[in-house]
């Protein structure tokens, strides 16, 4: 049987489980735990990073890298102000789900998000649901 790699340092992220190294992204819930407002997100753990071809070739070089989703907050201003207004020990950074691709990340994000009604609940900092998915299967 083969061995997967697993992180053994998740930063500030709380997760009741294994995160195996080749896991593309997360998706995550992060509470105020002074005020119950909550924000709903994901972040990618890996990203491909392509650098020119080498003088004479013609294929570009491409590398696996991992990104900084452990330091990682989130995207919205206002979370990220009362990050710095109560302290990094007033929140709690929850991974909700593991995902294995770009395509499963985006849906899962926005699946969560509409189950939750980030947009129209108050106790939530989200102000918007961004996505952009092809049906599962269709090549684009």
């Amino acid at each position: 049987m083969e061995k997967i790699n697993v992180h053994a340092d998740f930063g500030h992220w709380k997760y009741d489980g294994e995160i195996p190294t080749d896991t593309y992204g997360f998706i995550y819930c992060i509470e105020n735990i002074v005020t119950g407002k909550k924000y709903v997100g994901k972040k990618q753990m890996l990203h491909v990073k392509k650098l020119k071809p080498l003088k004479g070739k013609k294929n570009k070089r491409h590398f696996i890298e991992e990104t900084d989703w452990k330091e990682y907050t989130s995207s919205s201003n206002e979370l990220n102000d009362d990050i710095v207004r109560y302290g990094m020990d007033n929140f709690s950074f929850k991974i909700i789900r593991l995902c294995i691709n770009k395509w499963e990340l985006a849906y899962y994000e926005a699946k969560y998000q509409f189950d939750h009604d980030v947009l129209i609940n108050e106790n939530y900092y989200n102000g918007i649901i961004n996505l952009r998915l092809p049906r599962r299967g269709k090549k684009h």
